[in-house]
C-alpha cells in the first residue's frame, strides 16, 4: 500500500519496543510519545511520524543562561502494532497542516506565525534526509539547509532514530509554530484506540512530484494520562520533573551548585517513587492521604529551590491544581502557606491527637550472655529532676541469634508505646523536658559467693541435666517463681530457723516451662511427678542487670524521623577496670548515671552486649486501638505498652495500680523490726550479694489474689513475682502493674519477703493499698522490714499475723522513730501510682460522692473545699461528680447557700474543660445529652446564675463571675437540658412553666447586655469574656427559642456593644463572624436579615481608615465575615465590594510591612494564629485578603448590578481601577505567588468587564452633544491603561514558559488574552465615532476618531507593546488600534513625527525592560501594519502613504538595531559595536535622551570590561552635546542629572572622562581634557582655584610619563575574507588594540570567540568563498625617525616612547631586511605602513585601515632604529635584574656580551662607521661640516647605549662574577673606547677626536663661552647665541678650550673660576668637572647624563694671540636646553630606557 496521509494527526504512545533494521526505521521504547501523519506499507501495517523525546542534558551545558532546553524530535517509520493511538488531534487538510486555531474554551490562541515560516519549512526533514543516532545528544546539532532542500549527510551505519528537527524551546518564540493539543481541554475521549483510520488519497499530487513537507508536531499544554481524573498528582509530578530537567538541571551544573543539585536529586527520587506508588494503587486510604500531602509539599520545595514561583495544589482534593473556578479564599490561604512556610501550619497543641511510638528490635550483639532479657520503657527527665518512668515495661527474652532473626522478621519483637501527650514529647510548655527510651539488659548469672568473685558465664542446667532453652514465645518469664524458692504462703507451713532454711535452700534456675500449677492452687512447688524439686547439683543462677542504654526520642516526634538507630549499652565499671572516655562518644548521656549507679562513678561499654539496634516510627492519633486497626500492614499483632497515667480525660474504664520497687535499705548494722523484741540485728552470715524480693497481693482475709501481677505489658498475670538479684545498696528499679478486681481493692495489701539467694527469706514487709477510706496516696513509701520468723509468718484463720504490725515507721499520730536512738531501721523503698476510673485518693471528693451519708454542716464544708480537689481526681470521676452536684442542687432547692456553693463547685468542674491536659469538653457534652437526668436543677441553676450576675462589679464576686463566663456554654447547656427534662415531667402532670423559663433566660441575657453597657473600667475583663463566648451561648437556645428570637437576642447584645473600644471591637467582630457561620439560622428570611444586619454591624470598622492602631486587624476580620457570607448560595452583596475597595485604597497608603511571621489568612479568632518565617517577607495579609474578597464578590455580582446612581459610579470606578492596577503590579502579594497571581488576572478581567458596562452606559456623551468637558478623559485613560496592563502582562505569555508554568497558566486562567483582546476592541471602538463609508473603505475601520484622539500619543507605548505579542488575536487588535491612532494623527496634524518619536521611545524601553530578542513577530508586526494601509499603497504619491512608509521603515530599522543590541546570545564586543550603530541611528533622531542613555550604557559596558579609556571616550559623546556656556539644560532621569547649567554638566562629564582616562593610562586624552578645562578656568570663568588643581593634575601626569610608570599597548592587524562576513567587514582590514601583555595567541583566541564560525588562515587565502576567514598579524606603532625627539639627547626613554606612540594612526611591520656581509653601509630594511581612519584609542578598540604604503629605511635610519631598540632591550633586562629577578641573568649576560664583543655582528658599535671620521684641522677657527640630523640621532643613540652598558656592568659585583666582569669590561673598553673617553675623569683631546669632529663656528665670530654645570641646584648663565638654534652643533669636541677660563659651579652652588696657573689648563679642569658630573649622573641614571649647560668665553687677543672676542655657545652632548625646574629639584627622577 502506498504511503498516504491520515485525515488528522494521531497521537500515540509506544506500548512495545521496536528495533531499527533500516535507515528509515524509527526505534521505539515503551512510553515514547508519537505523532502519526501517514500510513502505508504492506496491509497498511506501518506508520510514519514523529517521536518527541525529552531534551538532552548535554545540550544544556552549552546553552544560554536561563534558556529552557529544547525538545528533540525524531522522524521515521514504525510498525502499527507497536503503538496505541490515544487520540486524534485537530482537523487537518490533505496537506497535513492543521487549519484554524483553537481559542476561548479549548486551548490558548497560539499564533502559527510565532515561528519563522521559512525556518520552519526548511527545518523539516523527510525520509532519508538526515539521520541521527538517538543517543547522540550533542548540543546545537541541526540539519544544514541550502534553500528549502536539506543537505543530506550519509550515515555509516543504521541509526536508531532520524532527527526530524530540533524543536524550539517552548519558552522561546524563535522557533516553530505550535498548536496546543486538545487532550486536556476538550471532552475526553476513551483512551483506547479510536478505531481504524482511513488514509486519504493524495490525488492532488502527481505521481512523480516531490512529497509535501510533513506537518510539525506541536507541543501540548496538557499531558493528562488515564489516571489524571483519579490521581491528578501523577501528571503534576511528571510535568514538574520534565520542567526541572529541561530548565534548571543544566544551570545547576554550570553554576556548580552541587549542594542544591544533590537536594534536587533526592527530591526527584522521592517524587518518582511516590508517583509509582500512586499508579500501582497499593496503599490504604490513610496512607494515600498522607502521601498526597507529602507530594504536594515536595513539589513546593522543588519549585522554591529552583524558580521561587509556587503553584498551588490542594492536598485535600487529591493534589488537584486549583483553577480559576475554585474559591479565591481557599486559593489565597493555600498560596500564602505554601509560599512562606516549609510545611502545613500545625500548632503546638492539638487537643485531639495523642502520640505513639513503635519500637522494633532489629538486632543485638550478644557476647556469651545466658538467657538475656531486654527491658524497654519510656522515661521523662526535666532539668534538676530525676528521671521518671512514663510507661510500663516491655520485656523480651532473647532467643539464640538464628531463632531471633526468624521471629524478628515476623514482628515478634516490637511494641507500641501509646498515649503520649504533647507535654510528654516536649511539644508544649514543657519543651525543656527530655524523653528517653530506656533499654535495660538482664541475664542469668551464677550466684555470687564472695565479694571478689566475678560473674561466670555458663548455661543453666535443667532437671534432666541438659542445657535449658530460653523462652521464645514473646512473653517474659523472668519475674515469676518457677520452682526452688517458696512463697510466703508456703513458708507459713515451714518451721525452723533461718539456718535450717539455708540448709534446705532451693535452686533458682529458670526453666522455660510455663508457670507450674502449684502457684495457682497455693501448694508447694513440685516437679512433674508431684515430688519436691531436688537439690540442684552444679552452679545456681539468678537474673541480674547487666547494663543500660538510653536514646533521646524527643526529636522523633518533632521532626518525624524514622529509621534504625543503634543504642549503646553501658555498665558501671568494676574496680581497676579501664573506662571509656565519655566525652569522646556521641552515644553517652548523663541520665545513665541516674539509671545505673556506679560506686566509683566510672562507666564502660558493656562487653557482653555492646549495642541493640532498634527501628522507630512515630504516629499521631487520638486512639491507639483505632490506629492499630487502621494500619494492619505495619501494626498487626503488635503489643501495646500503655502509659502509667491518663493522657487526658479517660474515655474507657481502667483500674491499674503501679508499684515501683526501688531498693531495700540495708546499711551495715541495720536493724530488722520485730513485734516482740523491737529490733533485731541482721545476722552476719548473710553476704547480701544476691538480694531478691518476692511479692504477692492478698486480701484482708489473707487470701491471695490470683494472677494480678503483671511485670510487663507483654507478660501474663502472675500470683507471685520476684525481682532480679542485686547486691546490698544496689537498685532494683523495677515496676509492676497490679490488676485487682474493684471489689477486692478495699482491704488489699502487699506482702513482700527479702532473701539472699539461694537462701531462705530473712525478712518480710507489708503495705496496705487502702487507707483512711481511700486508696493510698501516690508517691514514695518506706515499709518496715520485719524478721522472718514464727511470730511474723504465722497466721490466724488464714489472716497473717503481720497485719497487726505497723507497716511503716509512722505511728498513729504521724511521728516517726528516731534512728539516732534506735539505730538504722531496715526498710523498703517503693512508689505507688493509681490509674483508675473507679477509685479516688481524695477524701473531699469521696465525701461529696457520698453526700447523702454526710450531715448538712459537713456538706457545706465539703463544697467549700471542693476547689482544692486535684483536677485529675475530678476528671477520673467526672460523671459521678456531676450526678452528686446536681443531686445536691435538687436536694437543697431554695437554700441559697447550698445552691451557690454547688453552683460554684459545678463551675469549678466545668472549668477543667479549658485545661488542655484533659480534653474534657466532649465528655461534658456527652453527659448532658445522654446521662443528665436532673429536671429539678433548672430553677436552681437559673437562680444561682442570676444572683451571680446581679452585681458583677462586686470584688468578692468578680472572680466567680469570670469563671462562670468561661463555662457559660456548658452552664446554658445544663439549663436547657434540665428544662427539657422538666418539660417532659410537666407534660405528665399538666403543669407549664415555659413563660417563667423564657423570662428567666432573657433575664440572663439582659444581665449580659447591662454588663456591656456599664462603663466601669473594672468590668473590662468580664466584658471581654462575654463578647468572646457569646457566640457559643446562643446555639444552646436553639430549639427553645425561634430563629427570630435568637437573632433579636443577638441584635440586642450587639446594640449594647455599640460603644465598645479597643480590643473589644475585635472580639465583637469575631462574635459577628461566628454568628454568621454557625448555621444558627435555618430560615432563609432570617439569613437575609442577618446578612443585611451584618453589613450594618461591621460598617464602622472598615472602609476609609480612621487612623486606629488596630484598623488593619478590624479590616481583616471584616474580610473574614464578608468572605464567609459570600460562600452562601443565595448571597447578594450588601455593599461589601465598595467597602473592600475603600479599605484597599486606604491600606495602599501604609505601604508593605516586612513581616517575620505569617498570620494565617481570613482568621476566625483573635489573636490571629501565626507561624514564624524562615526569612522576612514583604507582604500585607490584609491587602491579600481584600484582593481575594474582591475576586469572590466579582463572580456572582458584577459591578453593573450593584450601583445605580452616577455619583456612586464616580466614587467607585476610579478606586476600583486603582485596586486592579495594584493587584496586577504585585501590590497585593508577591508575583512569585504564581497561582494566585494568575487567578487574579482572570478576576481582574471580570471586574473590568463590569466597569466597561457601567462606563459605556454613563460616561460616553453622544457625538452630537460631544464636548471635551463632558467626556471623562482621565477616567477612560485609567481604564484603558489598566486593561492594556492586564492583557499585556508577562504572566499570561505562556508561549515563553516552561512546561509546568505553562500548564498552570492555562489551567488556572484559560485564554485571558483572547477575552481581553475582545474587551479592548470593544472599549476602543466605544470611544470612537462612526466612520463614514469613504473612511471605512479607505481604512477598513468601522469607528474612527471621536474621543480616541485624546489618547494619542499617550497610549501609543502600551499599544506598541501589544503589537509585539505572540498572541495572534491580541496582536491583531493592537495593530488595528495603532492604525486608528495613525489615521487620527494624520487627519489632525498631517504629521506622524509625534507617533514616530513615541514609537522609538517605546521600543527602546520595551527592549530594555523585557527579554524580547530578535523575533519574527517584530517583522510580522511591521508587515501587518503595512497591510492595514494596503488601500493607500495603491496611490504611491499619497502624502499619507509616504509618511507612513517612512515611519514604518524607520521603525523596522530601529527594531533590527534594538534586537541586535539586546540580544542575549552575543558577546560584549559585538554588543559594543551594535550599540555604536544604534547611537549613530539615534543621532539623527530628535530624541536626545535616548542617545544619552545608550552613551552611558556603552560606557558602563566598557568599564565592566575594564576598558577604561574607551569608557571615557564614550562619555565624550555626551559631553560634546553641551557648550561651555552657563545656559540651563533640562534634567535627566536615566542617567540621573539634575537641572543645571551646561558648563556644570559638561564639567562633571569631563571629570568622569578624565577619571577613566587616567585609569586606562590614556595620558594624551587626559591631558587634552585637562588643557581644555584649564583654558576655560583661565580665560572664561576665571576660577583660579580649579585652574591650580588642574595644573597640578597635569604635572602629576607629566611626572608619571617621565618615570615610565605606564605600558604601551600592543596592536594587531586583522583582515576579513569570505562571503560569510557581513558587508561591513568583508574584505576589510582593521588594526585592533590589545592589552600591553597580550600575546598574539591570546588575541587570536579572542577573535575566535568573537567570530566562532571563522577560521584563522595564516596565509590569508580563503579556502571557500562562502566561509569566514581571518588573517591576524602583530604590528607595531610606526616611529618617525625624523621626529625632533630623536634630536634631543637628554630625553628619557619613557618620554621618547610616549611622544612617539601617543595617538598613533600609523603602524608598521618589517617586510624585508637586507644585511650584506660588505658592512653596515649597505644594509636597509623595508617596512609596510598601515594608516588607520582614526587615531587610537577608539571606542571600539579598532580602526579601519585606509592606506597601505611601503617604505625603505636607509643604512643610517636602520642604524638609528636598531641602536635605539637594542638600548631599550638592555634597559628592560637591566630593570628586571635590578628588581631581583635572577632568572634572567643568563639572558642578561648574553645580551651584554653580544653588545660589547667587538667581533659580534650584533654589536651596535659597528654603526660608528656611518659617522664622519676626518681629522681635526689645525686651526680652531676653521669650521668643519656639521652632522646631519640622522647622524646626530645615531651619535646620541650610541652614547645612550654606552651609558646603559656601563650601568649593566655594575651588576657583576659578586665574587663568582669576577671573571665575567673582567671579560666584559675588557671588551667594553675596547669596543666603546671613543664613547668611554668622554666618561673618563680627564679625557685628552685626542680621545675627543676619536669620537667625532669638533663643533664649527662661523669665521670671524668670536664666541664668549661661560660654562654652567647644574647638578641639583638652580644656576643662572648668560646665554648669547651667535648662531641659529635650529642648526645642530657637534658638542663633544673640547679642543677649542685650550688656555681658556672656565667657571664651574661647585656642589654648594658657588662658581669656581681658575686660570691656567697651576699647571692644569682651565679646559682640563672643566673636563674633569664635566666628566665627574657625567660619571655621577651615569651611575645614577643609565639612560642619560645629568643636564649640563656650558657657556665658554674665549680669551682676548692679548691673552690668546687672537683678536676680538669669540663667543660660542655649546652644550655637552647637545643638551642645549636648561633643565626643567622639576629635573633640578629631582635629579634622580629619570628612569632607564623603556622597552620598545
Amino acid at each position: 500500500m502506498p504511503w498516504r496521509p491520515l485525515p488528522r494527526i494521531a497521537f500515540a504512545v509506544a506500548n512495545y519496543p521496536f528495533q531499527a533494521s533500516s535507515p528509515a526505521d524509527l526505534p521505539l521504547e515503551i512510553g515514547d510519545e508519537l505523532y502519526i501523519i501517514e500510513q502505508g506499507g504492506q496491509d497498511a501495517s506501518w506508520f510514519r511520524g514523529y517521536l518527541v523525546a525529552p531534551p538532552s542534558l548535554l545540550a544544556g551545558l552549552t546553552s544560554v543562561k536561563g534558556q529552557t532546553l529544547e525538545a528533540r524530535v525524531f522522524s521515521g517509520i514504525f510498525p502499527r502494532c507497536c503503538v496505541e493511538i490515544r487520540e486524534v488531534l485537530g482537523d487537518a487538510g490533505l496537506d497535513g497542516h492543521t487549519h484554524g486555531s483553537v481559542s476561548n474554551g479549548d486551548s490558548p490562541r497560539v499564533d502559527r506565525s510565532t515561528g519563522d515560516t521559512s525556518r520552519r519549512q526548511s527545518s523539516l526533514v523527510h525520509k532519508g534526509s538526515m539521520r541521527r543516532n538517538r543517543s547522540s545528544d550533542s548540543a546545537g546539532a541541526r540539519p544544514t539547509m541550502n534553500g528549502s532542500s536539506p543537505k543530506i549527510s550519509p550515515a555509516p551505519q543504521w541509526p536508531t532514530r532520524t532527527l526530524s528537527q530540533h524543536l524550539p524551546n517552548p519558552t522561546n518564540d524563535k522557533g516553530l509554530a505550535r498548536q496546543l493539543s486538545h487532550r486536556s481541554f476538550t471532552n475526553s475521549r476513551p483512551k483506547s484506540s479510536p478505531g481504524p483510520f482511513t488514509p486519504t488519497s493524495d490525488t492532488s499530487r502527481a505521481q512523480n512530484t516531490k512529497r509535501p513537507q510533513a506537518p510539525v508536531p506541536m507541543l501540548k499544554i496538557g499531558d493528562e494520562t488515564p489516571t489524571s481524573s483519579s490521581e491528578p498528582l501523577v501528571d503534576e509530578i511528571a510535568s514538574c520533573l520534565r520542567e526541572w530537567h529541561s530548565k534548571h538541571l543544566h544551570e545547576l551544573l554550570l553554576a556548580r551548585r552541587y549542594s542544591v543539585l544533590e537536594k534536587v536529586s533526592s527530591l526527584v527520587t522521592r517524587l518518582d517513587l511516590a508517583r509509582r506508588q500512586l499508579l500501582h494503587g497499593v496503599l490504604t486510604d490513610r496512607e494515600l492521604e498522607a502521601l498526597r500531602e507529602e507530594i504536594v509539599w515536595n513539589l513546593v520545595d522543588g519549585n522554591k529551590m529552583l524558580s521561587s514561583e509556587i503553584i498551588v495544589r490542594d492536598p485535600q482534593q487529591r493534589g488537584r491544581l486549583l483553577t480559576g473556578d475554585d474559591s479565591a479564599i481557599e486559593m489565597s490561604k493555600l498560596q500564602s502557606t505554601m509560599s512562606l512556610l516549609d510545611r502545613p501550619p500545625v500548632f503546638q497543641y492539638d487537643p485531639i491527637n495523642l502520640y505513639h511510638l513503635m519500637v522494633d528490635v532489629k538486632a543485638f550483639a550478644n557476647n556469651g550472655l545466658i538467657a538475656p532479657t531486654l527491658i524497654f520503657y519510656l522515661c521523662s527527665r526535666s532539668p534538676g529532676e530525676p528521671p521518671k518512668a512514663l510507661t510500663e515495661s516491655f520485656v523480651l527474652d532473647l532467643p539464640p541469634q538464628e531463632e531471633f532473626e526468624k521471629l524478628a522478621s515476623a514482628g515478634r519483637y516490637r511494641t507500641l508505646f501509646t498515649d503520649l501527650t504533647s507535654n510528654d514529647i516536649g511539644d508544649a510548655s514543657r519543651s525543656d523536658a527530655d524523653l528517653y527510651l530506656v533499654v535495660k539488659v538482664q541475664a542469668s548469672q551464677a550466684i555470687l559467693k564472695s565479694s571478689f568473685s566475678q560473674p561466670q558465664r555458663a548455661y543453666p542446667i535443667d532437671a534432666n541435666g541438659s542445657p535449658s532453652r530460653p523462652n521464645t514465645n514473646g512473653f517474659s518469664s523472668s519475674g515469676s517463681i518457677k520452682g526452688g524458692r517458696q512463697s510466703l504462703m508456703w513458708a507459713q507451713k515451714q518451721l525452723g530457723s533461718v539456718r535450717r532454711a539455708q540448709h534446705e535452700s532451693r535452686t533458682t534456675q529458670l526453666p522455660s516451662t510455663p508457670e507450674s500449677s502449684s502457684l495457682e492452687n497455693g501448694t508447694r512447688p513440685t516437679t512433674g511427678d508431684g515430688s519436691r524439686p531436688s537439690m540442684q547439683q552444679g552452679p545456681q543462677y539468678a537474673k541480674r542487670s547487666i547494663g543500660v542504654g538510653v536514646f533521646n526520642i524527643k526529636h522523633l516526634f518533632r521532626h518525624g524521623v524514622t529509621g534504625d538507630q543503634s543504642v549503646s549499652i553501658w555498665t558501671p565499671a568494676v574496680a581497676n577496670a579501664s573506662a571509656d572516655s565519655l566525652n569522646s562518644t556521641n552515644d553517652w548521656d548523663e541520665v545513665i548515671r541516674e539509671l545505673a549507679s556506679s560506686r566509683n562513678g566510672v562507666y564502660t561499654r558493656c562487653k557482653a552486649m555492646e549495642h541493640v539496634r532498634l527501628a522507630f516510627q512515630s504516629f499521631a492519633d487520638p486512639d491507639a486501638n483505632d490506629l492499630i486497626d487502621r494500619t494492619p500492614t505495619l501494626l498487626q499483632n503488635i503489643v501495646p505498652t500503655p502509659k502509667t497515667d491518663f493522657p487526658g480525660a479517660p474515655t474507657k474504664p481502667r483500674s491499674d495500680i503501679y508499684v515501683s520497687i526501688s531498693e531495700v535499705f540495708l546499711p551495715h548494722q541495720a536493724l530488722l523490726s520485730h513485734p516482740e523484741r523491737g529490733t533485731v540485728q541482721i545476722t552476719t552470715s548473710l553476704d547480701l550479694k544476691n538480694v531478691q524480693l518476692t511479692l504477692e497481693v492478698r486480701k484482708k482475709s489473707g487470701e491471695r489474689i490470683e494472677r494480678c501481677i503483671f511485670p510487663s505489658s507483654n507478660s501474663m498475670g502472675q500470683t507471685a513475682w520476684r525481682t532480679s538479684a542485686v547486691e546490698r545498696s544496689e537498685l532494683w528499679d523495677q515496676m509492676i502493674r497490679l490488676v485487682i478486681p474493684t471489689d477486692d481493692v478495699p482491704g488489699a495489701h502487699l506482702i513482700m519477703s527479702i532473701a539472699d539467694a539461694p537462701g531462705f527469706p530473712f525478712a518480710l514487709s507489708w503495705m496496705p493499698l487502702w487507707t483512711e477510706e481511700a486508696f493510698i496516696k501516690d508517691g514514695s513509701h518506706a515499709p518496715l522490714l520485719y524478721v522472718y520468723d514464727k511470730a511474723t509468718s504465722s497466721s490466724n484463720n488464714g489472716r497473717g499475723a503481720y497485719l497487726a504490725f505497723p507497716w511503716n515507721s509512722k505511728s498513729r499520730y504521724g511521728d516517726t522513730k528516731d534512728e539516732t536512738l534506735t539505730g538504722p531501721i531496715a526498710t523498703l523503698k517503693l512508689e505507688t501510682k493509681l490509674c483508675s476510673t473507679f477509685f479516688s485518693q481524695d477524701t473531699i471528693l469521696l465525701g461529696i460522692l457520698r453526700w447523702r451519708e454526710q450531715p448538712e454542716s459537713q456538706i457545706l464544708d465539703l463544697l467549700g473545699h471542693f476547689a482544692f480537689v486535684p483536677e485529675i481526681e475530678i476528671v477520673k470521676l467526672v460523671n459521678e461528680i456531676f450526678d452528686a452536684l446536681f443531686s445536691i442542687l435538687a436536694g437543697y432547692d431554695g437554700k441559697d447557700e447550698y445552691e451557690d456553693l454547688a453552683f460554684n463547685a459545678l463551675v469549678t468542674v466545668l472549668g477543667i474543660v479549658h485545661d488542655r491536659r484533659f480534653n474534657l469538653g466532649p465528655f461534658v457534652d456527652t453527659y448532658a445529652e445522654t446521662r443528665f437526668d436532673h429536671p429539678l436543677a433548672t430553677p436552681c441553676l437559673i437562680r444561682s446564675y442570676l444572683r451571680l450576675l446581679a452585681d458583677p462589679a462586686d470584688p468578692n464576686k468578680s472572680r466567680r463571675v469570670r469563671a462562670a463566663f468561661k463555662v457559660g456554654r456548658q452552664l446554658l447547656k445544663f439549663i436547657v437540658c434540665a428544662r427539657r427534662k422538666q418539660e417532659a415531667r410537666e407534660a405528665g402532670i399538666g403543669a407549664n412553666t415555659e413563660a417563667t423559663f423564657r423570662r428567666d433566660v432573657k433575664s440572663i441575657f439582659g444581665a449580659f447586655n447591662g454588663l456591656m453597657e456599664d462603663s466601669l473600667p473594672t468590668l473590662v475583663g468580664s466584658k471581654t469574656l462575654v463578647v468572646q463566648h457569646m457566640h457559643s451561648w446562643l446555639p444552646e437556645l436553639k430549639g427553645l427559642f425561634s430563629d427570630a428570637e435568637i437573632l433579636q437576642i443577638a441584635t440586642n447584645f450587639l446594640g449594647s456593644c455599640a460603644a465598645v473600644e479597643g480590643k473589644l471591637i475585635l472580639y465583637k467582630l469575631v462574635f459577628i463572624l461566628n454568628l454568621t457561620t454557625n448555621s444558627l439560622f435555618s430560615r432563609s428570611d432570617v439569613e437575609q436579615q442577618v446578612l443585611r444586619a451584618t453589613a450594618e454591624w461591621i460598617d464602622p470598622y472598615w472602609g476609609v481608615s480612621n487612623d486606629s492602631t488596630q484598623w488593619r486587624e478590624q479590616v481583616r476580620l471584616c474580610c473574614s465575615i464578608a468572605a464567609k457570607q459570600a460562600k452562601e448560595p443565595h448571597f447578594k452583596d450588601p455593599g461589601y465590594f465598595t467597602k473592600a475597595i475603600e479599605s484597599y485604597c486606604s491600606l495602599l497608603t501604609y505601604g508593605k510591612p516586612t513581616n517575620h511571621q505569617l498570620s494565617l489568612l481570613y482568621p476566625t479568632t483573635y489573636p490571629f494564629p501565626s507561624k514564624s518565617l524562615a526569612s522576612p517577607a514583604a507582604f500585607d495579609e490584609a491587602v491579600t485578603e481584600l484582593a481575594g474578597l474582591l475576586a469572590t464578590l466579582t463572580k456572582p455580582n458584577p459591578l453593573s448590578q450593584r450601583v445605580v446612581a452616577e455619583t456612586e459610579y464616580t466614587d467607585i470606578l476610579s478606586p476600583s481601577l486603582d485596586v486592579v492596577m495594584s493587584i496586577l503590579s504585585g501590590g497585593a502579594f508577591p508575583k512569585e505567588w504564581l497561582s494566585l497571581y494568575i487567578f487574579h488576572h482572570k478576576t481582574s478581567l471580570q471586574i473590568l468587564e463590569s466597569l466597561f458596562e457601567v462606563m459605556v452606559t454613563n460616561y460616553i456623551p453622544s457625538p452630537n452633544d460631544a464636548d471635551e468637558d463632558d467626556f471623562n478623559t482621565g477616567l477612560w485613560r485609567k481604564y484603558l491603561l489598566t486593561l492594556l496592563t492586564l492583557v499585556g502582562s508577562d504572566t499570561l505569555a505562556l508561549e515563553f514558559f516552561p512546561e509546568q508554568k505553562r500548564r498552570a497558566v492555562w489551567k488556572i486562567a484559560g485564554d485571558v488574552r483572547e477575552q481581553g483582546a475582545g474587551l479592548l476592541k470593544r472599549s476602543w471602538e466605544a470611544i470612537g465615532w462612526e466612520a463614514s463609508p469613504e473612511e471605512q473603505k479607505r481604512y477598513g475601520l468601522p469607528r474612527l476618531g471621536g474621543f480616541q484622539v485624546q489618547y494619542v500619543p499617550s497610549l501609543v507605548a502600551p499599544i506598541l507593546d501589544l503589537c509585539l505579542s505572540v498572541h495572534e488575536g491580541l496582536r491583531n487588535v493592537a495593530v488595528r488600534i495603532l492604525q486608528a491612532m495613525i489615521v487620527s494623527e494624520w487627519t489632525l496634524n498631517e504629521d506622524l513625527s509625534v507617533i514616530q518619536t513615541e514609537t522609538i521611545e517605546c521600543f527602546e524601553m520595551l527592549f530594555k525592560s523585557k527579554s524580547i530578542g530578535e523575533s519574527l513577530v517584530q517583522k510580522m508586526f511591521v508587515n501587518e501594519l503595512l497591510d492595514m494601509f494596503e488601500s493607500l499603497a495603491r496611490a504611491p504619491d499619497d502624502p499619507m502613504w509616504q509618511a507612513i512608509k517612512d515611519m514604518i521603515s524607520t521603525i523596522d530599522e530601529l527594531l533590527e538595531l534594538l534586537a541586535a543590541v539586546h540580544s542575549p546570545d552575543i558577546t560584549e564586543s559585538l554588543r559594543i559595536l551594535n550599540t555604536l550603530q544604534l547611537m549613530n541611528f539615534l543621532k539623527d533622531m530628535p530624541n536626545e535622551d535616548m542617545f544619552i542613555r545608550y552613551v552611558h550604557q556603552l560606557a558602563e559596558v566598557q568599564a565592566r570590561l575594564h576598558h577604561k579609556t574607551e569608557a571615557g571616550l564614550a562619555l565624550r559623546l555626551h559631553a560634546d552635546l553641551y557648550t561651555w556656556e552657563s545656559t540651563s539644560v533640562k534634567p535627566l532621569t536615566d542617567p540621573a542629572f539634575p537641572e543645571q547649567s551646561s558648563f556644570d554638566r559638561k564639567e562633571w562629564l569631563y571629570f568622569e572622562m578624565i577619571k577613566y582616562f587616567e585609569e586606562g593610562q590614556a595620558w594624551h586624552s587626559a591631558l587634552s581634557s585637562y588643557q581644555e578645562l584649564a583654558n576655560q578656568y583661565e580665560h572664561s570663568h576665571y576660577d583660579f582655584a580649579k585652574l591650580a588643581r588642574t595644573q597640578r593634575a597635569m604635572a602629576t601626569i607629566y611626572e608619571t610619563i617621565s618615570k615610565g610608570e605606564w605600558q604601551v599597548h600592543r596592536y594587531f592587524r586583522v583582515a576579513y575574507h569570505g562571503l560569510g562576513f557581513p558587508s561591513s567587514l568583508r574584505d576589510k582590514q582593521y588594526i585592533y588594540e590589545g592589552e600591553a601583555s597580550e600575546r598574539q595567541s591570546a588575541f587570536t583566541d579572542r577573535m575566535r570567540q568573537l567570530h566562532p564560525a571563522a577560521q584563522v588562515s595564516p596565509n590569508g587565502e580563503a579556502e571557500d568563498e562562502q566561509g569566514q576567514y581571518l588573517q591576524i598579524f602583530s604590528v607595531s606603532v610606526y616611529r618617525d625617525l625624523d621626529h625632533p625627539i630623536y634630536q634631543q639627547p637628554k630625553v628619557v626613554q619613557s618620554t621618547r616612547d610616549y611622544i612617539s606612540s601617543a595617538r598613533p594612526n600609523r603602524f608598521a611591520v618589517t617586510s624585508k631586511r637586507h644585511s650584506p656581509a660588505t658592512g653596515v653601509q649597505n644594509q636597509w630594511i623595508e617596512k609596510t605602513l598601515y594608516r588607520t581612519k582614526e587615531s587610537f584609542p577608539t571606542i571600539l578598540r579598532r580602526s579601519e585601515i585606509i592606506a597601505v604604503d611601503a617604505t625603505r629605511l636607509s643604512p643610517l635610519q636602520t642604524a638609528v632604529e636598531r641602536t635605539a631598540r637594542k638600548s631599550s632591550e638592555l634597559a628592560m633586562l637591566d630593570k628586571r635584574i635590578t628588581s631581583g629577578d635572577e632568572s634572567n641573568f643568563t639572558s642578561f649576560t648574553d645580551a651584554v656580551l653580544s653588545s660589547v664583543d667587538p667581533s659580534s655582528a650584533a654589536t651596535v658599535a659597528q654603526y660608528r662607521q656611518l659617522l664622519p671620521t676626518e681629522a681635526e684641522e689645525a686651526e680652531d677657527d676653521i669650521e668643519r661640516p656639521g652632522l646631519s640630523p640622522l647622524q646626530n640621532a645615531l651619535q646620541i643613540a650610541l652614547f645612550d647605549h654606552t651609558s646603559i652598558l656601563k650601568h649593566c656592568l655594575s651588576h657583576y659585583m659578586r665574587p663568582d662574577h669576577v671573571p665575567t666582569r673582567a671579560l666584559l669590561s675588557k671588551h667594553f673598553q675596547e669596543t666603546f673606547a671613543p664613547e668611554l673617553a668622554l666618561l673618563a675623569p680627564n679625557p685628552t683631546l685626542a680621545q675627543h677626536h676619536l669620537f667625532t669632529s669638533p663643533p664649527h663656528s662661523s669665521a670671524g665670530n668670536p664666541v664668549s663661552v661661560t660654562l654652567t654645570l647644574t647638578n641639583g641646584t638652580n644656576h643662572n648663565s648668560e646665554e648669547v647665541s651667535s648662531e641659529p638654534r635650529s642648526r645642530p652643533l657637534s658638542l663633544l669636541s673640547f679642543s677649542f678650550l685650550k688656555n681658556s677660563t672656565a667657571s664651574v659651579p661647585k656642589a654648594n652652588g658657588t662658581s669656581m673660576s681658575a686660570p691656567s696657573d697651576d699647571g692644569t689648563s682651565s679646559a682640563g679642569k672643566l673636563r674633569q668637572a664635566v666628566n665627574s658630573s657625567v660619571h655621577n649622573s651615569t651611575s645614577a641614571n643609565a639612560t642619560a647624563p645629568l643636564p649640563i649647560e656650558a657657556s665658554v668665553e674665549r680669551p682676548t687677543t692679548a691673552q690668546s694671540g687672537r683678536s676680538g672676542t669669540v663667543k660660542r655657545r655649546f652644550s655637552r652632548l647637545g643638551l642645549s636646553r636648561m633643565v626643567s625646574a622639576r629635573d633640578k629639584t629631582k635629579p634622580d627622577s629619570m628612569n632607564g630606557v623603556a622597552e620598545e
